[in-house]
């Protein structure tokens, strides 16, 4: 099923894309282990192509952050990694209020978020962005909110199918992908 394409309208006036982390940039596995002195780690799973679709959004000139309701030094490498300055990750899940400080910061107001999540941690905060979206495998009442659904489920290249989307929706996207291309010598 081909997701509804998002309105330029809509699109146009984003100027902030948060993302969930568990079930929507990872596939919500989460591997926990010890060394053989006993340190504890974690381990998640993050799809390449999301990076992509990441660089190219913050290539397009929108801000991009992170919240999550799980705190993990895997999240922390990822957002440098990706070059997310915004990254919180905050173990009660209050997700608005985190947001709520992020648009006094940037001056800006709900209509101009657009939000990626899965799960009924998420809903407060979908419920109140300019652009709520969904990954495939959301819960049904996640999905009963969002404008927009992937048809990857987390972690497995929605990120990526999103910013396309959006990108797209402001006719962006084309021209994202040769300046990428050029800068690669094609």
């Amino acid at each position: 099923m081909i997701p509804a394409p998002i309105p330029a309208s809509v699109a146009e006036a984003i100027r902030l894309v948060v993302f969930d982390v568990d079930g929507v940039m990872t596939d919500g596995g989460i591997y926990l282990g010890a060394t053989a002195s006993g340190e504890r780690f974690e381990l998640k799973r993050f799809d390449i192509t999301d990076g992509l679709g990441t660089r190219l959004l913050r290539e397009a000139g929108l801000e991009l952050a992170i919240v999550t309701g799980r705190v993990s030094e895997a999240v922390t490498m990822r957002a440098e990694e990706l070059g997310i300055r915004e990254c919180h990750q905050d173990r009660g899940a209050m997700k608005l209020p985190v947001i709520e400080g992020m648009l006094e910061r940037f001056g800006i107001g709900w209509e101009a978020v657009a939000f990626l999540g899965d799960d009924l941690p998420d809903l407060a905060v979908l419920r109140r962005v300019g652009l709520p979206a969904a990954v495939a495998n959301a819960s049904p009442e996640v999905k009963a909110v969002a404008t927009w659904v992937s048809t990857r489920p987390g972690g497995r290249g929605a990120v990526r199918e999103f910013a396309e989307a959006l990108l797209r929706a402001r006719g962006e996207w084309t021209a994202r992908v040769e300046a990428y291309v050029k800068a690669r010598g094609g």
